[in-house]
């Protein structure tokens, strides 16, 4: 008898989704995100390294996470009190490439922080409501090399945030 009919993969699948979201739950945060160890890797530190020249080249003053996101804050936010990967999020973004072209810009969009690139989940997490500041996300936390229309494969992005609510 075969037990994974296309119902009963759907009928498990609702069911895993129903244990993630109601973890979520009560306050508490289970989710956590599989962040890469970027020093294993040419490709990893040749785009660290193009960050690094990116920020001395525009004078910046960027923190650096041990996954390689690199981030600046201009306005921390109020409280101590910062978005988990279970929170859904307003944001105000402006998207562009290191050549400053803009590919993606909105005001005022929701989200859930579960169901976004790995540089954003972890890069939202570092502000409060209200915080503003810059997220650099190399292509691994990124769309590496399957990215939607409009950014080329392997792209470092840079978002302009700011956090409305959570």
């Amino acid at each position: 008898m075969n037990y994974l009919t296309p119902n009963n993969l759907k009928t498990i699948g609702l069911a895993l989704f129903t244990i993630i979201f109601m973890s979520c739950g009560g306050g508490e945060c289970d989710l956590q995100l599989n962040l890469p160890d970027p020093s294993n890797s040419d490709i990893y530190n040749n785009e660290l390294a193009q960050i690094d020249s990116y920020i001395e080249q525009n004078n910046l003053t960027a923190n650096v996470t041990a996954s390689g996101l690199h981030y600046i804050i201009e306005e921390p936010g109020t409280g101590t009190l910062r978005p988990s990967l279970c929170d859904e999020v307003n944001v105000d973004y402006t998207g562009y490439f290191m050549d400053g072209e803009v590919f993606d810009q909105n005001d005022g969009i929701t989200f859930g922080l579960n169901n976004v690139i790995k540089g954003w989940g972890e890069g939202i997490q570092l502000f409060g409501r209200g915080g503003k500041g810059t997220i650099i996300i190399p292509s691994y936390m990124g769309y590496g090399g399957f990215p939607p229309p409009g950014i080329p494969a392997n792209s470092i992005l840079i978002f302009d945030v700011t956090i409305n609510d959570f």
